[in-house]
């Protein structure tokens, strides 16, 4: 016998006390009600009390929140095997942490609203394997494409601009990493989402576009950031903003142009951070554009639940519970 929450086992420790209080609440209760008349007048009226009744109304009581407890804890026993299949595509997510996204044209700033928006992500996905890139002036694989999205989930918590210490945005790297994520053995549709400012410092990321639509991978791009852009927080400690050799401030703007561009070459689409979210490129893009595909099949043991066996038997001590009347009435 197995339990799908053994944790609830615990509670019937507290059995024994609900036991004690039971017995105090009776006594309590006869203390009580010989200050309220004469012990012989009380039972002439109300009858006399068994106490033989009185226990086995609580014993059964007491039975019947443990078997309660028993069935809540999930008990099962026999099993059997049943057939699996998960379908879906293939997803890349590709986020920029270059300090550019520290920007805070969107709030709190564009990085971790990138990041909030691919956690709200991974609670919509369908079956997909999702894998995670960082890159600002190169590219890393953070997590390959996987299932298991609590892995993402911790992986993101670390995406920050000094994660990589090369500056810039080099989306050319950015999406050849994407590319060369994926199994092209495998017949499962690919998709990189490429969450970005749209600053293409090394000017690559429509070549690579190519790259990838030559590959059959389409890129959908969330440009994250509002066009009239914003100054870059500097990251000195001291605070305030970036300037160049002049003591201007740098301005970060989102080069939307660019980004279309990328999105277009490969049959993808571009969707602006302040006009929708991810969840819209998902359903209205990935999955109109793309064919869910199987990606994982085979038999899983299902063990039976038993959990009803057991409530018929509290509900009918409950009853008799009920039933047992602790005061026999005194015969004239």
């Amino acid at each position: 016998m197995t339990f799908a929450h053994l944790w609830v086992l615990h509670f019937l420790w507290l059995l024994p006390l609900l036991g004690l209080l039971l017995v105090f609440g009776y006594r309590q209760k006869k203390k009580a009600l010989d200050l309220v008349a004469d012990p012989e007048l009380l039972v002439r009226l109300a009858g006399n009390m068994n106490k033989g009744k009185i226990f086995v109304k609580t014993a059964f009581l007491i039975c019947a929140l443990g078997i309660m407890l028993f069935a809540l804890a999930g008990p099962r026993w026999g099993s059997h095997y049943q057939d699996i299949t998960q379908k879906g595509v293939d997803i890349m997510v590709l986020v920029d942490v270059s300090p550019s996204m520290m920007v805070e044209d969107i709030k709190p700033n564009r990085l971790e609203r990138a990041r909030r928006e691919v956690l709200d992500f991974l609670n919509v996905v369908q079956g997909d394997r999702i894998g995670l890139i960082a890159f600002s002036g190169v590219a890393f694989v953070q997590c390959p494409l996987t299932l298991d999205y609590g892995a993402i989930q911790m992986f993101l918590d670390e995406l920050k601009p000094e994660l990589i210490p090369v500056a810039g945005t080099d989306l050319g790297a950015a999406i050849e990493a994407g590319i060369s994520s994926f199994d092209f053995k495998s017949v499962t549709d690919k998709v990189i989402m490429l969450i970005t400012d749209g600053e293409d410092n090394e000017g690559k990321g429509l070549i690579a576009a190519q790259k990838a639509k030559e590959k059959g991978v389409k890129i959908f791009v969330f440009g994250m950031g509002d066009p009239s852009g914003g100054p870059i927080p500097a990251t000195d400690g001291k605070g305030g903003f970036r300037k160049d050799r002049n003591g201007n401030v740098i301005m970060s703007k989102m080069d939307e142009e660019s980004l279309e561009k990328i999105a277009s070459a490969t049959g993808g689409r571009y969707t602006r951070s302040v006009t929708g979210d991810l969840d819209l490129i998902y359903f209205d893009g990935i999955k109109s554009l793309t064919t869910a595909r199987t990606l994982k099949s085979g038999k899983i043991k299902v063990y039976e639940e038993r959990f009803s066996f057991f409530l018929p038997v509290a509900f009918l001590l409950l009853i008799l519970e009920v039933l047992i009347i602790e005061r026999e009435k005194i015969k004239n």
